[in-house]
């Protein structure tokens, strides 16, 4: 046999394929304060609009909120859960509602 060029006798051919590891990005809470001046129908409209949830799912969060000052309404990319905190903020303002609707990292 002939020696070709570019064989290495240390060489043994193996090349290992190596996939680099993505992380996932980070996740967001959205969450809805109470206050003591938006009605309650109101946040479970809210909810309803800019978070899908069904009447009965809404209502029990409201109530959450009620109760306890806030409530987790869902959990986002950065991206997806700014533009619903923001979506949430101006709904609220146009109805001149004070309510309040944050994110924070999970």
């Amino acid at each position: 046999m002939a020696d070709r060029p570019g064989d290495d006798d240390g060489d043994a051919g193996v090349k290992l394929d190596t996939k680099p590891k993505t992380k996932r990005p980070p996740l967001y809470k959205v969450m809805i304060l109470n206050d003591d001046y938006t009605p309650m129908e109101f946040v479970v409209h809210v909810l309803e609009r800019f978070f899908g949830l069904s009447h009965a799912q809404a209502f029990e969060i409201m109530l959450t909120v009620h109760k306890k000052g806030l409530a987790v309404v869902g959990v986002f990319s950065f991206e997806v859960a700014e533009t619903k905190v923001t979506q949430v903020m101006d709904f609220a303002r146009r109805h001149q509602h004070p309510l309040q609707c944050t994110m924070e990292k999970e």
